[in-house]
């Protein structure tokens, strides 16, 4: 007689996770294990099993003149998201800057869940510009789905699973699953199509927030100067062929009468 197990339930569970193919913002089909608002709702545990531990350790930066810099800067940010993906209105959209001097990263998870760090910021002495060009490219990969994507892969190869081991609870098992492969997909490269993406919804949401496109390219020359022999972590889960400069440079006729337009009534 065929037993049912909290495996074979958990199993089941997964199997129904998956998706149809979908087409994202930028025009691509995916295939999908996890629907994006799967990867929405597990990316809500994960921001908080992610900032729990640095809150305790006093790594969350509260400098009252920082954290307004970058939410000013996220804040057009995200109008612009929104006016390109008006359903992205319901997510609950935050920012966090993390206190980490000699860390060069950003991300943003499924659903608008965002964290700079200081030393991206401090290291590369970032304009608010060059801040824009990050959180911009980081935002345009939820936007494009990219981050169920990337957990898509995290559960497919069972990188999460073994975590697991120890639960006994199926539905604890499912949630913490897609959870651990939300936090998982942080540290999953993107692919090159999904990076080409984000670079162009990312060049354009910061010119139409009014944020000077030819910081793209600055941003990235500063990167490189910074990599040194292992290159900072924001390059490792962001990787950027040669001709990255040059695209970008190809795209910023285009994108400088968006930014002209942001701020023609200043």
């Amino acid at each position: 007689m065929f037993k049912i197990t909290a495996k074979t339930i958990l199993f089941i569970s997964l199997i129904g996770l998956i998706s149809a193919c979908v087409t994202n913002i930028a025009g691509r089909k995916q295939v999908m294990l996890v629907s994006e608002s799967s990867a929405i709702q597990a990316s809500k545990q994960a921001y908080v099993n992610t900032l729990s531990p640095l809150e305790k350790a006093g790594k969350l930066n509260n400098d009252a003149k920082l954290v307004k810099r970058i939410n000013r800067i996220t804040d057009k940010l995200i109008q612009q998201a929104v006016a390109k993906r008006p359903d992205s209105r319901q997510w609950e959209w935050s920012v966090k800057v993390i206190d980490e001097p000699e860390v060069i990263n950003a991300w943003c998870m499924a659903g608008g869940k965002m964290a700079i760090y200081t030393g991206l910021i401090n290291k590369l002495s970032a304009t608010d510009d060059e801040i824009a060009q990050v959180m911009g490219h980081e935002i345009s990969h939820a936007l494009a789905n990219h981050s169920a994507e990337r957990m898509s892969i995290a559960m497919a190869n069972n990188l999460a699973l073994s975590l697991l081991k120890s639960s006994t609870e199926a539905s604890d098992q499912s949630m913490s699953l897609a959870a651990a492969a939300a936090q998982i997909a942080l540290t999953l490269p993107n692919s090159r199509k999904s990076e080409s993406e984000a670079d162009i919804l990312g060049i354009e949401l910061a010119a139409k927030a009014g944020f000077n496109p030819n910081a793209a390219v600055t941003l990235w020359q500063k990167m490189a100067q910074a990599g040194g022999n292992g290159g900072p972590e924001f390059m490792s889960t962001h990787p950027s062929p040669e001709n990255r400069q040059q695209a970008l440079k190809k795209l910023i006729p285009q994108m400088m009468p968006l930014y002209k337009a942001a701020n023609k009534n200043k």
